[in-house]
């Protein structure tokens, strides 16, 4: 019920982003039940139906995708401070979000399982539609219930899945990392917690404190006689502490340290002097006794340490490609790709958005390179802070302009080359792509909303707000416009040859 509260009191624009989830799983589906249509209309070849649904993995991991994206931006299911009071912490949060996004995912299913009905003449009772193969519709043939129902359930069952992994609940505490290490005394490397500076063996005073947990019994013999000789002339533990506070680095007293002589009275007595005024109060609160805060995801600090990774994944899918186009020739029309091309694609698509936020991060300092003005400076800043938003997306979008160049340039008859589902999944995948991009852009504005306001009462002009947006998009488009041609021109050689 909260859910469905939630979902009718959104805004516009949380209600066109739930729209397209719902469009990208309904198109999912359709792709999902024509290729369960195929394997009933071609029982002998089940090798070519086996191919033809796993070609719609592409547009369902698009479709769940799009979907995350979308939960992270939803302001409705955002945490606050003061609602876990009421039981809504960020835990139920998750599955309020979750279960928002699995209603939004099975009412596309619902209308692609109408849509597939229509086409068939299921519901009409009207001859079968031409616009699709009569053998993708199973025309004729009796639909099995559980498999039509578990190949509904699949987009939003990992729809909420992912949305639930991506959005659970995070210690927002920093993890106490250990103290770096350094080089001690003579040389000797541990785990130390200060660097000894030059000279601080030898220093005065820098060996006589003793631990405060060795005991008088456990001392050597001459130091125990020492310290019982000199008992009525032992300090007390103020004066030493003072006494110490007088000496310098050196070994020699600081002259405007010394103490002055304590005040005689009247009688020849000498007066005490006070006590230590007692030490402040620790303010500092720990992390369990803090006071009620917004529970939002912490921040990450942008990370390019998958830059190497995702190069060398990218560099797999190419060779995968390489080695499948020239042991087979380019498919014909009607005909899906072979499996090669399809593992091959995706190790690119995967190594594309490993490599994204690190090339973001990059894209950033060169930015800032060679005496950058304020305007170089400010683009370059957001796009370091951004990277690990709009990094991966940008990846998959440079991998499926890839895909779309190479389709372009082997496959340039007449006409569509893979038929109406062929290309109603190329438009499904580019479409979330896109879309998953735009909302990931929507994010980081409103994650740098305080940042943008602070500008703004400081007296930056709205236009050189616009014009850092516009530095920013020039630099990406710069960066990722040669990446994309290199990769489409190398994924097309083998099957142009």
């Amino acid at each position: 019920m909260l859910a469905l509260r939630l979902t009718r009191t959104a805004h516009l624009a949380v209600h066109l982003r739930r729209l397209l989830v719902a469009l990208a799983s309904a198109g999912t589906g359709f792709l999902l039940l024509c290729a369960l249509g195929h394997a009933l209309s071609h029982p002998d070849t089940p090798g070519a139906s086996a191919l033809r649904l796993a070609w719609c993995a592409a547009p369902l991991a698009a479709a769940v995708y799009l979907a995350v994206a979308v939960a992270r931006t939803d302001p409705g299911t955002r945490p606050r401070s003061g609602l876990s009071a009421i039981g809504l912490g960020p835990g139920r949060l998750m599955a309020v979000s979750a279960t928002t996004t699995a209603l939004s995912a099975a009412l596309g299913s619902v209308a692609a399982l109408l849509a597939f009905l229509y086409l068939r003449g299921s519901l009409t009772g009207r001859p079968p539609s031409d616009r699709v193969a009569a053998d993708a519709l199973a025309v004729g043939q009796t639909l099995p219930a559980p498999a039509v129902l578990t190949l509904l359930v699949l987009v939003p069952a990992l729809a909420s899945a992912a949305v639930a992994h991506t959005l659970r609940p995070r210690d927002p505490r920093p993890t106490t990392a250990p103290a770096p290490r350094g080089y001690g005394r003579f040389g000797a490397y541990g785990w130390g917690k200060a660097r000894e500076t030059f000279g601080a063996y030898g220093r005065f005073g820098a060996r006589t404190a003793q631990p405060a947990s060795v005991s008088a019994g456990s001392q050597p013999a001459s130091v125990a006689a020492g310290s019982r000789a000199a008992g009525a002339m032992e300090v007390p533990p103020l004066e030493r502490s003072r006494e110490r506070g007088r000496v310098g680095a050196g070994g020699a007293p600081h002259p405007q340290a010394r103490a002055p002589h304590p005040p005689t009275s009247a009688d020849g007595t000498t007066q005490t002097l006070d006590a230590a005024p007692p030490a402040p109060a620790d303010t500092s609160q720990t992390p369990d006794t803090a006071p009620d805060t917004p529970a939002g995801p912490a921040p990450r600090p942008p990370s390019t340490t998958a830059l190497p990774w995702g190069i060398a994944v990218l560099t797999a899918g190419l060779t995968v490609e390489t080695y499948t186009g020239n042991a087979s020739a380019a498919p014909a029309p009607g005909t899906a790709p072979s499996a090669g091309v399809l593992i091959g694609w995706a190790l690119t698509a995967v190594g594309l958005a490993l490599a994204g936020p690190g090339l973001t991060h990059l894209c950033g300092r060169l930015l800032q390179a060679a005496r950058p003005g304020a305007l170089r400076l400010l683009a370059g800043r957001v796009l370091m802070e951004e990277s690990h938003r709009i990094g991966r997306p940008l990846g998959v979008v440079a991998a499926v302009a890839a895909a779309a160049y190479v389709t372009a340039a082997v496959y340039d008859g007449d006409g569509p080359a893979f038929g109406p589902l062929g290309t109603l999944g190329a438009v499904l995948v580019a479409g979330c792509t896109v879309a998953t991009l735009l909302t990931a852009a929507v994010e980081a504005r409103h994650a740098r909303a305080d940042t943008t306001g602070a500008l703004r009462r400081l007296g930056a002009p709205p236009a050189t707000l616009r014009a850092a947006a516009a530095v920013r998009a020039a630099a990406l488009l710069a960066l990722f416009g040669p990446l994309v041609l290199i990769v489409a021109v190398l994924a097309a050689l083998p099957l142009d040859h």
